[in-house]
């Protein structure tokens, strides 16, 4: 059984999302909840917000046992773009690109 919960148009770099994703994948959901939240990157209390929604979603089926889920994946995708400009000298602007994301996480029984 699988438990999915999905995040998206989340505002934070999907490379720097996919980084601290990567020490949770495999490891069971208490011990993942307890990495993430020691982990000082913005990027790990969201991964942790769409965990809590997966494991409140396999709550939600019969004969499911909670401690015996591991996180089979975490999928960190590109989400739109926001693009800013800031002024620079002599008249000139530079492109800024506020990168966002869509967060999914899948948890399946040991």
């Amino acid at each position: 059984m699988e438990s999915k919960a999905t995040a998206k148009f989340i505002r934070v770099s999907p490379r720097k999302t996919r980084i601290v994703a990567q020490n949770v994948v495999g490891k069971p959901v208490e011990d993942a909840m307890n990495i993430l939240l020691f982990t000082p990157q913005k990027g790990a209390e969201m991964i942790r917000k769409v965990m809590r929604s997966a494991l409140a979603n396999a709550e939600q089926v019969a004969g499911v046992n909670v401690d015996a889920l591991i996180v089979k994946q975490v999928l960190v995708n590109e989400g739109p773009t926001w693009k800013r400009f800031m002024p620079r000298a002599q008249g000139r602007a530079t492109h800024i690109r506020k990168r966002t994301s869509h967060i999914t996480v899948i948890l399946a029984e040991n």
